[in-house]
């Protein structure tokens, strides 16, 4: 009796991720602001069809959701750079300190290592224009990354509401593209990827929040200065693996040295934002957004670095919604039941 072989699938299912992956890569100038558009439109529908029942134009309903999602966001700011400014009137103040901190560690470096002032000058001056070539590398990406926020900030409201302005024909895109899925099992799945993106962004606000709260609680403590202003700001930054903690720590460590005098507390700050983030990314982040999305610890931290390689931090941001939305598709298909037994969170033995 003969044998059949079967057809080697996953060297097939790895030439799709291959091929999906390089796609992705290299249009992500097109994908990332198409992508937020979708989730902000996710986000925003509920608030439009409400809305649209109640007697208010389509277009009306849109700017209006758009428009209060913005003076939300802006009072979030304003509150930061409120903070931010209280911080730079002191600023004076604490650069007398910063120079009398850097005079006793220069008289320190003298006693111990009989390292005279002016050849400790000659050493700074040339550490500084060795760094000079990185700096200015540095200072480019920069403006080549905020000149790319710039436009995405411009195209994220139009394709927000050119995509919720026509949903009805998208939907009958969808339709006409997955014929054999039938019109219920299409409308099931958007709407559970709706619900999906939202529990994403409750998950990921109550990271934020609980991340927030413990940096800004540890500071205080600690007694550093603006202890909430430099917590939330940490929180924030924490999105960026290992680069956006030790970013966020700079000032605090700075602040905690120059108003102290001490090397205890900027160890102390080290150590608090060592342990939250060491919280946050194998406790708080795995539960309140995995948990939200039904997917897995492992396979969201996966998808966070994969989303990192290929689009940077709006990877990070994007592919977890994306995953649930997989997950969601998964459990709906009958022949991607071993893939949604790998995505999904299981129950507890």
């Amino acid at each position: 009796m003969q044998v059949k072989v079967p057809p080697h699938t996953f060297l097939r299912n790895l030439q799709y991720v291959f091929f999906i992956s390089v796609i992705l890569y290299f249009g992500k100038p097109l994908f990332i602001p198409l992508s937020f558009g979708v989730l902000i439109s996710c986000l925003l529908y509920p608030l439009c069809a409400w809305l649209e029942r109640h007697k208010v134009s389509r277009m009306g309903a849109i700017v209006i959701s758009l428009m209060g999602t913005s003076v939300l966001l802006g009072l979030i700011l304003f509150l930061l750079v409120n903070q931010l400014m209280r911080f730079v009137d002191e600023w004076p103040e604490l650069q007398s300190k910063l120079m009398e901190s850097f005079t006793e560690i220069s008289l320190w470096i003298t006693a111990k290592f009989e390292i005279s002032k002016d050849q400790q000058w000659v050493w700074l001056n040339k550490s500084i224009n060795d760094s000079g070539g990185s700096t200015l590398s540095f200072l480019q990406s920069l403006i080549s990354t905020t000149a790319v926020g710039s436009v995405l900030l411009i195209l994220m409201p139009i394709y927000t509401v050119l995509i919720l302005f026509y949903r009805n024909k998208w939907l009958e895109v969808l339709y006409r593209l997955f014929p054999t899925q039938g019109r219920e099992r299409i409308r099931d799945i958007l709407k559970l990827s709706i619900e999906s993106y939202y529990s994403f962004m409750k998950g990921m606000l109550l990271v934020y929040f609980i991340v927030g709260i413990l940096n800004s609680v540890g500071l205080y403590l600690l007694g550093i200065p603006h202890a909430f202003l430099f917590g939330f700001i940490a929180s924030v930054l924490t999105f960026i693996p290992y680069v956006g903690i030790l970013i966020a720590s700079l000032l605090p460590i700075s602040m905690a040295w120059i108003t102290y005098n001490s090397i205890w507390y900027p160890l102390g700050v080290i150590a608090i934002f060592t342990l939250v983030q060491y919280l946050e990314a194998n406790l708080i982040f795995p539960l309140a957004v995995s948990r939200r999305l039904k997917i897995n610890a492992l396979a969201t931290i996966l998808v966070i670095f994969a989303g990192g390689i290929l689009w940077g931090v709006a990877g990070m941001i994007l592919f977890v919604p994306f995953l649930g939305i997989l997950k969601l598709i998964a459990d709906k298909t009958p022949g991607l039941k071993t893939l949604s037994l790998i995505l999904g969170a299981g129950e507890r033995g």
